[in-house]
Parts: structure tokens; sequence; C-alpha cells
């Protein structure tokens, strides 16, 4: 049995909510802070990527005990539907029969955790800045502003579960061999909305996930429960075809009338909100160590922040506090052991989902439209069909397994020298379906 501390959070957002679930469940009292206002009382504005929530993110929340309310907040994808130039929309099944990721909108999943966090006993301070951390005593400092007077508060443990820019990180760097990179990529994105029909139901299949690919820049939409769909815009800040290139209306009309002509009619919509909503950036954060002493340890976005390609940010975020959640069960009181074994587990493979995210990227954007990568993909997913116990789909070990994301990768990275080596075969296009291949693939793969 643990003994009751007296815990501190930085972050009510997903992954903050859900660790003051699993630290109530194990009897400690939790105050979570947060420097926003509460997001149950406030209109969202604009910034949020719908979530695709995969076998990591239903886990943590089974162990929870909160699976059963989050499902009734999600929608089902089985499929990619893709919206290719010239060509009329295609679907591409995510896995085998039964395999989904599902939809579901980040403000009411927010709103609902916190609920659900406040019912488990959590207080949450809202609109309380942090503006100090004394890492050796514990301690937060919170205030109006810099130059206020700042009301203290000590903890036996603080985690900082407050997103990619953490006031608790910042403080951690300062430390001597703390190692922190960040990079933000040239893409930036942009939410916009398409309306559900007059009756309520959606526009578009809503039990697929819609890509528009367009090489430098794409478009995705993703269902709501009220027929709505939540569009994401992701495209280069600068250069021809550029958030910076569409300044007017008129330039805003050409722009969606020329590459997303199947959505015409939303048009007015879409431009209206892409006047309206911000454009915001794309970073990916690492860093290393996470915990100091038996004291404070980051979570979330706050250790690894990662571009939302591959939708796992908050799967990886859940699965964190999954992940502690079992160190804490196996080393009871010995929070110093906890907090080195969980960083030490997760740091690989969250470099891992780091750099798969990013690759993806490339992927939805310009190769789902290329006929031989859709080759490649169709000779992988044949193969994967008649000989399961030697080849997994990469996206299906990411997003359909909770089996380590490093070693997906480094999967993953064989499987694609393999297939380099297949695609290389005379009139691969004609045989790709014959014995010849698969032979040829089991070759490979027993060298």
């Amino acid at each position: 049995m643990q003994k009751q501390k007296d815990v501190a959070i930085v972050g009510s957002g997903l992954v903050g909510s859900l660790l003051a679930i699993f630290l109530r469940k194990q009897g400690h009292k939790v105050t979570v802070f947060d420097r926003r206002p509460d997001v149950r009382k406030v209109q969202f504005s604009g910034r949020s990527i719908n979530l695709a929530m995969s076998n990591r993110g239903w886990k943590a929340l089974r162990e929870a005990g909160i699976e059963k309310e989050i499902r009734m907040l999600a929608l089902p994808l089985d499929k990619r539907a893709m919206h290719v130039e010239g060509q009329p929309v295609y679907f591409q099944k995510y896995g085998e029969e039964g395999e989904a990721i599902y939809s579901i909108s980040r403000g009411v999943l927010n709103r609902k955790m916190i609920d659900l966090a406040e019912s488990a006993g959590a207080e949450f301070r809202f609109e309380e800045k942090i503006w100090d951390v004394d890492m050796q005593e514990a301690r937060l400092y919170t205030g109006e502003s810099e130059k206020s007077v700042w009301k203290e508060y000590t903890f036996d443990l603080i985690f900082g579960a407050d997103g990619a820019f953490s006031r608790v990180r910042h403080k951690m760097q300062r430390q001597s061999r703390f190692n922190y990179s960040q990079h933000f990529i040239d893409v930036g994105y942009k939410e916009l909305t398409i309306l559900a029909n007059e009756d309520g139901s959606h526009k578009l299949d809503n039990s697929s996930f819609h890509i528009w690919p367009r090489g430098k820049f794409m478009l995705i939409a993703m269902p709501n429960l009220n027929g709505t769909f939540t569009c994401t815009l992701f495209m280069p800040f600068e250069g021809e075809v550029s958030f910076e290139s569409i300044k007017t209306e008129q330039q805003a009309d050409t722009f969606f009338e020329n590459y997303f002509p199947d959505i015409k009619d939303e048009i007015s919509n879409l431009k209206k909100e892409f006047f309206k909503n911000p454009t915001s950036a794309m970073v990916t954060i690492k860093c290393f160590p996470w915990s100091y002493f038996d004291k404070i340890t980051l979570v979330g976005d706050s250790a690894h922040a990662i571009v939302p390609f591959y939708g796992q940010g908050m799967n990886a975020g859940f699965e964190d506090i999954s992940v502690l959640n079992q160190k804490i069960n196996k080393y009871g009181n010995d929070w110093q052991q906890i907090f080195e074994e969980y960083q030490t587990e997760r740091k690989p493979n969250a470099d891992a989902i780091a750099e798969l995210s990013y690759r993806n990227f490339v992927e939805m954007s310009s190769k789902t439209a290329d006929p031989l990568f859709l080759l490649r993909k169709k000779i992988e997913k044949k193969f994967a069909q008649n000989h399961p116990d030697l080849w997994a789909p990469l996206y299906s070990r990411v997003t359909f397994s909770d089996k380590a994301y490093a070693e997906a990768l480094k999967i993953g990275d064989y499987q694609r020298r393999v297939m380099d080596e297949v695609m290389k075969i005379p009139q691969i296009e004609e045989k790709w379906d014959s014995k010849e291949i698969e032979n040829k693939i089991i070759e490979l793969i027993r060298k």
C-alpha cells in the first residue's frame, strides 16, 4: 500500500487529467494547476486538431476505469478516404476487420476528463500561473504576473504535464547536463470546419479519416458526433502555395476551388474560418532526464512533444501514465526508482514515435497519391494477410498494438529495406500478386 503523498500536477490537459485520476486511485491528494481558464467554461479557439484514439490510449483509459464513458464521445474510423486530384474518392482500410481509430474532439474529451478527475477527488486551480519551481523542496510559486506577489505551495511530488512549452521543464533545463532540443517544421496548420447537413447528418463518409494529399500541403477531416467535420489544413508558412501567399478572399476562393473542388460547396465557411482562425506552428521537443530525484517528473508533451502526423501524441502521453502507474505498483513508496525506471523505459519510445510522426507527414501529403507507393502498400498488405506470422504492417504495430514504439521503428526500417528490394523487381506492376513475389519476400526476410 502506498503512503499518501500531497501531489501537484501542472497542466489540466488530457495527460494531466488522466494522471490525476490514476493518482487519486492510488490514494494521493491531488491538486491540478493551470494558467488557463477552465476549458469547460470557454469556447475553443480554433487551434485543435481532432484526436485519433487508438489501442494505447484505450488501454490507459481502461486501466483508469473510464474507457466506457470516453467511448461514448468517439466515432470509429476504419479506413482512410483519399481525395486525390483528378480521381474518384477511394478508400484504404486501416487494418484487419474490426480495427479502427476513433475520432474524438479535443475540447469535448478534455472537458470530460476534468469532470472525471474532479469526481475522483482531484482539486483543480484554474487561472493560476506557475512562475517558479523550487525543485529540491518541491515548491510551486504562483501569481498574477512575474512581478506580483507570489503564493507558495509545498508538495511531496510535482508532475509537469504543462505541454510543449512547459514551465516545469523550463526550470529543469537550468540543471547541469540537462539535454534539450526543439525543432519546428516549416509547415503550419489551421483549423477549419465542414458543417453538418441541415438534418444534422455528415456531408462526407463518417467512418473515414479524409485526406486530400497535395504534395507540399494537405487537408485532413475527421468527423464529430454532431455531424460536422473538424478539418486541418497543413501548409508551408511561406512559399508559392502557403499561408503567407493567401491574403485576400479572392485568393482563398481560388485556392479552395483549385485544390479542393469536391468540397467547393463548403468554400464560404472554409474561407471565413481561414481568416478567423490562427495559423499554428508544430514542434518536436526532446529532452532528458525527465525526472529530478524523487520530487519531480515530466509527462506527455512536456517530456516529448511530437508533430501530429501519426495521430499518436495523445496516445503516447496516455501510455506514459499507464507505464508510470505500473512502476508505482511495482515499487510502492520508492519514488526515485519509480521515476528512474519510468523515464529510462519511455525515452527511447518517445524518440521513436517522434521520428515516425515526422516521416508520416511526407507519406500522407505526397506518397499517398503515388501509384508505386500504393502498389507497395498493396503488396505489403497481401503478404501480411497470407503470412501474419512473418509480417505486420508498421501502421498496425504503432496503432493497433501496445508493443514498444522503438520496436515498431526498428522492424519498420527492416521491412522498408525488404520492400525497397521487392520494388526493384522488373515488371513488378504486372506480377505483384504472384507466387514469385511472395517467395521473394520470404527469401529476403529469411536472409
